[in-house]
């Protein structure tokens, strides 16, 4: 009698192949699909602290934390107690309530050179927001981004770099027309003198400058201090604006963010991630002078049914007071995240493996190459191929780590140092295996 086999599929295969009958890709954000590591989408079942369950019911510590939002680890009890309490009371109403009020007060006192801001509902929505406004304001056309650095995905802010610094944006993205596309200038990250060249060559033209104060789309990419003074000066001198994005950094590497860390001067400041506590928020906000360019004060129109849900008010109250109440929280991320940074490098080098970990506070990424990773040139020599096997390897092993080599991985303040014990074990073993 010839041999039968049976072959399982998982949940999660079951639920992609129909995901992909009725989902382009069958995911909802791309990275999502494990395109870049090859293999199966895990579909989550639930989540608590630092752990997350697949429908398969295989448990992960997990580094991913929904992108960055979950400081506190997920479905913490004080932000589901929030989130129980508003639900009841309405669950959307396109008008203000009290908690727009105190969550706004909460995000300002953090970030003193900030008066006013404005609640939209996502990171996108808060670069976009910015820039409209930077332009209002000054009344110019042209911004300038920089190469590796992810603003979200209006057609202006999905430019690629061209030949050079001084070109003009191509869009990287099909739908972007080129005469939008145009008006965005691409500079190498961490390279003043790229930015310099942009202002002598459009000295009247560009609005704003906007950045990532620590990169966490090529990868964790830090600044120079020279940079970050360098830009200000710059744009000071030019009439321009600089908006720093904090969407990923904000209340993540202090209670004021990266603008608190490193003593950045911003015109304009983006949030988002955690100032929702898991739910879609996103906020921009600045001078009491500049933000009354904003309708209804002001001609630069932004509007949003959604925005300031109460929910997602609530969650982001609730996680802030939690960061309130725990005085050693950022001692503790910084502690978790060097016991990761420096376990990972040394089970790498014990496997003879060249791995570049670049970690700020509670941010993380494992770069497989043997040289410094400062912009998004030397981001691009990593070992992507290399990487998946790696992401597999702790995959078998119970460690659900970003499924891209240029994504940061995030800790929270639920991770335990034998959480951090039990991934590096699991990184020992993946580095035995490449």
């Amino acid at each position: 009698m010839a041999n039968s086999y049976h072959i399982t599929m998982t949940r999660s295969a079951e639920l992609y192949s129909r995901a992909q009958r009725l989902i382009p890709g069958g995911v909802n954000s791309p990275v999502r699909a494990f395109g870049s590591v090859g293999g199966t989408p895990r579909f989550i079942a639930k989540a608590y602290g630092s752990r997350l369950w697949d429908v398969d019911g295989t448990e992960y510590i997990d580094l991913v934390g929904s992108w960055g939002p979950l400081i506190l680890g997920h479905a913490h009890p004080a932000v589901v107690a929030a989130v129980t309490q508003a639900a009841p009371e309405g669950l959307s109403f396109g008008a203000p309530t009290e908690r727009e009020v105190a969550l706004a007060e909460a995000v300002l006192k953090r970030y003193p050179l900030c008066e006013q801001l404005r609640f939209v509902n996502s990171g996108t929505e808060a670069t976009m927001s910015a820039l409209r406004l930077a332009r209002g304001a000054t009344s110019r056309d042209k911004i300038v981004k920089f190469a590796g650095n992810y603003h979200g995905h209006a057609d202006s802010l999905l430019v690629a770099a061209g030949s050079g610094a001084m070109t003009s944006g191509v869009p990287s993205s099909a739908g972007v027309p080129a005469n939008i596309a145009k008006h965005t200038l691409v500079a190498e990250y961490n390279d003043l003198a790229s930015v310099e060249r942009l202002f002598r060559a459009y000295p009247d033209d560009i609005a704003a400058v906007i950045f990532e104060p620590v990169v966490g789309n090529m990868g964790v990419v830090s600044p120079s201090p020279d940079f970050l003074s360098g830009l200000r000066q710059l744009t000071s001198r030019y009439g321009a604006l600089l908006i720093v994005d904090e969407v990923m950094t904000g209340f993540r590497l202090a209670r004021g963010g990266a603008v608190e860390r490193y003593g950045i001067e911003p015109d304009l400041v983006c949030w988002g991630k955690i100032l929702g506590g898991g739910l879609p928020v996103g906020a921009y906000g600045g001078p009491a002078a500049l933000m009354a360019h904003v309708s209804p004060l002001g001609q630069v129109y932004q509007a949003g049914t959604l925005s300031g849900n109460p929910l997602a008010m609530a969650a982001g109250l609730a996680t802030l007071a939690v960061i309130d109440a725990t005085p050693d929280l950022y001692e503790v991320l910084e502690a978790r995240g060097a016991q990761l940074a420096v376990g990972l490098a040394e089970v790498a080098a014990a496997a003879g493996m060249p791995v570049v970990i670049n970690c700020v506070g509670s941010m993380l990424t494992a770069f497989f190459t043997d040289q410094p990773v400062t912009d998004y040139t030397s981001a691009l020599g990593s070992d992507t191929t290399r990487f998946a096997r790696f992401f597999h390897g702790l995959l078998a092993r119970g460690v659900y780590w970003p499924p891209s080599a240029f994504e940061a991985a995030f800790l929270s303040i639920a991770h335990s140092a034998a959480d951090i014990e039990a991934v590096i074990a699991a990184a020992r073993a993946a580095f035995s295996e490449l």
